[in-house]
């Protein structure tokens, strides 16, 4: 059974069952092979923590802008159209801080309150997460080639910079010191430090000098000056809030997020960074996903059930330990895990996933049902290509042939694959019965594939 969390190098072509838990989904790019999103209900739920306040204080509807998580080491943020806020792991696990990443953003919101995006809008608001993704980092590897003289990623002679490419690296320093300027408002109306935004500011600042040759995407993307440096420590100085410290309970989410990350993505490094003799509730969180990561599922467990032992109410570790079991065959053991996840955070879409997918995997008929009825009650997730997969297996196992075949056209859909979205819902509508609720959402599928072109 391939794993829900970082399954690292599968391609969606051949239709690989990738679900939350922590998922990837791969963007595949001859520039970039390794372009993941990552789902993740406690690190999502994280970012929003950090996200409403500065949207409220931004007159933004945080209910409309989309946070991404990106799987890639570079130290980047940005917003493209359609209200889309990208973060990547990098950024997360090298901030020192909530605050940190709190300021960046209120920073990228300013982008989106100031309306810096009207040339981008119309060319990325219809493009899949992944298309945006590959933009963003062609476009960052176009700038790195460029400071070293090159052409993509430095070498003489590379493709042409595409239209998008050009918009993505044309933030202008006039944007960037209005977005500035737009942070330390929503900061301060959030009742928010912004000391975090400058330390971060000084932080890549401090990079920029060091290494003139290969820049983190966010300085391609956001260049830094001295002078914007300036004008965020004035603020600090000046501001009523900038001693304000922020909330204990988000440093505490900050540092499991960071723990999260170190212990799924390099466990090594979680190891050498939360040795045995930190016991602290983080590093024992990045070591038992570490164990786990690295092929000792009993060791993981172990610390886990100790961590669910004094934290009963913990819904993140009864999801991880239903993960885990899921990942070592003990389907029927998961079970119970998730169900304790889900009870605790009904409100979590990407945990009654986790859940649906261990019953499809047993194979039931009731159980099978149960996870149909479980998915309908998650049409958030309708932009996921992972959850119209398992919808499509679960009719699927039911022998539901017209259900199974829309939800493929969903699938083609979310993944921006107009020749399969259109094929599916023509044969799903020559199956359902005409003019029924599935049939009137396979013309609609119809429709608007049509009217969008592949990526």
């Amino acid at each position: 059974m391939v794993s829900k969390f970082f399954r690292f190098m599968i391609s969606l072509a051949i239709g690989a069952v990738v679900l939350p838990g922590v998922a990837l989904v791969e963007a595949a790019s001859a520039q970039t092979p390794n372009v993941s999103q990552i789902r993740d209900a406690e690190i999502e739920n994280t970012i929003r923590a950090y996200a409403v306040p500065i949207f409220q204080a931004a007159r933004l509807d945080s209910d409309a802008v989309q946070v991404i998580l990106v799987n890639d080491s570079s130290i980047n943020a940005f917003v493209s159209g359609g209200q889309k806020l990208f973060i990547f792991t990098g950024l997360l696990m090298k901030a020192t801080s909530a605050g940190q990443v709190i300021g960046v953003i209120a920073h990228e919101s300013g982008h989106i309150a100031g309306g810096h995006l009207t040339r981008l809008r119309e060319e990325l608001e219809n493009r899949t997460i992944e298309f945006i993704i590959e933009q963003i980092l062609t476009a960052a590897a176009v700038g790195a080639g460029s400071q070293a003289g090159g052409g993509i990623g430095g070498r003489p002679g590379g493709p042409a910079v595409g239209v998008t490419e050009r918009q993505l690296l044309q933030y202008s320093r006039t944007q960037e010191s209005a977005a500035d300027q737009a942070a330390t408002v929503f900061l301060d109306r959030a009742r928010i430090s912004t000391r975090g935004l400058l330390t971060f500011s000084e932080m890549l600042l401090q990079r920029e000098r060091v290494s003139a040759l290969r820049l983190d995407p966010y300085l391609l993307t956001h260049p830094l000056t001295q002078d914007r440096v300036a004008f965020l420590q004035h603020h600090v100085d000046t501001s009523p809030y900038s001693n304000t410290p922020v909330s204990p309970q988000l440093e505490v989410m900050h540092q499991r997020m960071v723990a999260k990350l170190f212990g799924f993505v390099d466990p090594g490094q979680a190891f050498r960074k939360y040795p045995a003799s930190d016991t602290s509730l983080p590093a024992r969180y990045a070591r038992a996903i570490a164990y786990y990561r690295s092929g000792d599922a009993k060791q993981g467990l172990a610390i886990l059930d100790g961590l669910i032992k004094e934290n009963p109410n913990d819904p993140y570790f009864y999801e991880l330990r239903g993960q885990i079991l899921f990942e070592n065959q003990r389907i029927a053991e998961s079970v119970p895990a998730y169900e304790k996840a889900v009870s605790l955070l009904p409100s979590s879409n990407l945990i009654k996933i986790g859940l649906a997918q261990s019953l499809v995997e047993l194979n039931d008929a009731t159980r099978t049902q149960q996870a149909l009825k479980l998915l309908n009650t998650v049409s958030e997730e309708e932009r996921n290509p992972a959850y119209w997969r398992l919808v499509a297996v679960a009719y699927d196992r039911q022998g539901n042939v017209g259900m199974r075949l829309l939800a493929q056209a969903e699938l083609g859909y979310a993944r921006g694959s107009r020749a399969e979205a259109v094929q599916n819902a023509q044969r799903a509508m020559q199956t359902l019965p005409k003019g029924s609720p599935g049939w009137q959402r396979a013309q609609d599928i119809e429709f608007l594939a049509q009217k969008r072109k592949d990526k």
